[in-house]
């Protein structure tokens, strides 16, 4: 049984080493091309006024949506930023997708409601929208109170009641910088084939927000949320750049991302009881604009800024990470046609291998090594070097990643001036790699096994209000 046994051991650690390595290299190449991007992206931004489309009549009209269930600590807060934005023509949509809490009545008591009658076509099915309301205070303020369908079906119903060709949506618990909505929408104009654009996500934790306005940029004090920000900016500034660079962008946050109505109604809108319907719509749309052979764009940006709120216990972010992990499982099941397709270039050639390999089962791979290596050194398969060699590159790797990510933060957009706001991101940036990434890696091959069972739940996650004193709780949840 030992003969049998100890070869195929080995070969887990051999195989374990190898994808490690070969992650930590695609990574490698990814921030290299994210620093490319960048320095292209800062070059163009010397050569746009945007100061001159804030004021100018010809920049496309825009809806903003925000999908709302259990809401109440931060609606208002939320509401209040939208509607101070810096955009000559918009409207902004809030959809209280049945909410259990007071989050309808915070929204009428905050922005004076009254009833309105608003005819609209169903482009697309959605749950039964009991009634409309308007802002007596801001005319392109509407409130629309429906039947709880999920995130997915709000978000139908607002684009069904929404009347201009680009809409933006964002979650309730985000605000955006005061210029976000002229960045993200200035793609449009530039490019007529683009059908969606993703802007970046930063933990807002630690932030001076008061009345929904961002009063001063600055870090938490809690390690959860230090670990997370790090985690964000290694994301958006390295993957989701990088992807763009290689036009094989698959994922556009659900929190922040601008999309053509047109383009989105054609593919039947957001998919409901789907947990990850960003991912799943943005795959939806590659799939369809491949399959009519038409020319089109999917894009991110890394300077126009959502500020949101992270998970503040370790519970809630359990429940965040296997709910992103059985989104993407459900969203690469559902398009699996398309893997391996010649017919979808890139995206079905490159892409999506990468996303089953890396992203879906990479997990496995990864808990296996961090399992396997040291028992085999335990029992004497490997020896000593080996097993500090295996965990060496997985932490230097790692780390190299994360701290290449707060040079391109600091290189470009230096939202972390100070120099004690940058030691305690670099100091977290080493720590990320020290028990936070593997656990998030556990949490990952948790929500694997228990799909078929977690596939159309989405759990509680407690909220906080914007304001600092963090006094106040609020229970978010969204089915």
């Amino acid at each position: 049984m030992e003969k049998v046994l100890k070869p195929i051991i080995l070969g887990i650690n051999y195989f374990s080493l190898f994808y490690v390595l070969l992650i930590s290299s695609i990574y490698l190449i990814q921030l290299i091309g994210a620093a490319i991007g960048l320095r292209k992206y800062s070059k163009s931004l010397k050569y746009t006024d945007y100061q001159r489309f804030q004021e100018s009549d010809n920049m496309v009209p825009i809806s903003v949506l925000v999908p709302a269930y259990n809401e109440a600590a931060t609606i208002a807060d939320n509401t209040r930023n939208l509607l101070s934005l810096d955009f000559p023509q918009y409207e902004v949509i809030v959809i209280n997708d049945g909410s259990k809490d007071e989050t309808m009545e915070i929204l009428k008591k905050s922005f004076s409601l009254l009833p309105i009658y608003i005819p609209f076509k169903r482009s697309i099915p959605t749950k039964k929208v009991r009634a409309a309301y308007r802002s007596a205070v801001y005319p392109n303020l509407v409130v629309l109170d429906k039947e709880n369908g999920g995130k997915a079906d709000a978000l139908n119903a607002g684009m069904n009641a929404s009347m201009y060709p680009v809409f933006i949506s964002i979650d309730a618990d985000s605000i955006l910088e005061k210029s976000s909505l002229i960045k993200i929408v200035y793609t449009f104009m530039g490019d007529p084939t683009c059908v969606a654009v993703g802007g970046i996500v930063r933990i807002g934790s630690g932030c001076k927000i008061v009345d929904g306005q961002l009063q001063d940029v600055d870090l938490s004090n809690k390690p959860l949320l230090m670990l997370q920000t790090n985690e964000y900016l290694r994301a958006f500034l390295t993957g989701r750049i990088g992807f763009d660079q290689m036009g094989m962008l698959l994922i556009i946050s659900g929190a922040f991302g601008a999309f053509n109505k047109q383009a989105v109604i054609d593919v039947g809108g957001y998919t409901t009881g789907c947990i990850g319907e960003d991912m799943e719509l943005v795959v939806k749309l590659h799939q369809s604009m491949r399959d009519q052979k038409r020319p089109y764009s999917v894009k991110f940006l890394p300077d126009p800024v959502c500020w949101t709120q992270p998970p503040e216990r370790l519970q809630d972010l359990k429940k965040q990470r296997k709910r992103w992990q059985i989104g993407l499982m459900d969203t690469l099941l559902k398009h699996k046609d398309m893997l391996l397709n010649p017919h979808y270039g890139r995206i079905g050639m490159v892409c999506l291998p990468y996303f089953w390999i890396f992203e879906l089962l990479g997990p496995i791979f990864e808990l296996s090594g961090y399992i396997a290596v040291p028992l085999s050194w335990f029992f004497g398969i490997v020896n000593l070097r080996f097993m500090v060699s295996f965990y060496l590159v997985a932490v230097l790797y790692g780390t190299i990643l994360s701290v290449g990510s707060l040079l391109l933060e600091e290189n470009t957009f230096r939202k972390y001036p100070k120099i004690d706001q940058l030691m305690k991101l670099f100091l977290f940036a080493i720590i990320d790699n020290l028990g936070y990434r593997q656990i998030n890696t556990i949490y990952k091959v948790e929500a694997m096994f228990g799909f078929r069972k977690n596939r159309s739940s989405w759990g509680t996650i407690k909220r906080r209000t914007f304001q600092d004193d963090g006094k106040k709780e609020g229970t978010q949840t969204t089915k």
